[in-house]
């Protein structure tokens, strides 16, 4: 299994979730409001330095990454700087707290 976990522009999250919604097989995913700075930060922080962002977490499949990972950086893209990165992580275990289902079937 595989956890992908992206940061993306706020106001592109609509269309990440409807991208998201056309990978056969997936099950879901999470958005979280998140605030961050990226390469382009200045030498000298204040609150401005900050940028509204939304973390996605998508839990899926091997077989399933690297098509969530397309349509997350298809629809986050806006060829402008700071669309957001995406990160891949193995995932050792998943446990449906609800049944005691354990691995690819719990998520």
């Amino acid at each position: 299994m595989k956890k992908i976990e992206a940061y993306v522009k706020s106001h592109r999250l609509d269309q990440v979730a409807t991208a998201l919604h056309h990978v056969e097989g997936l099950t879901g995913m999470t958005s979280t409001p998140a605030r961050g700075f990226g390469r382009g930060r200045k030498t000298t922080h204040t609150s401005d330095d900050w940028h509204e962002v939304v973390r996605i977490d998508v839990f899926c499949a091997d077989d399933q990454a690297t098509k969530c990972v397309e349509a997350i950086r298809q629809a986050a893209h806006t060829g402008l700087r700071g669309d957001g990165k995406i990160y891949v992580l193995p995932v050792e275990e998943a446990i449906r707290i609800s049944t005691g289902e354990r691995g690819q079937s719990a998520v």
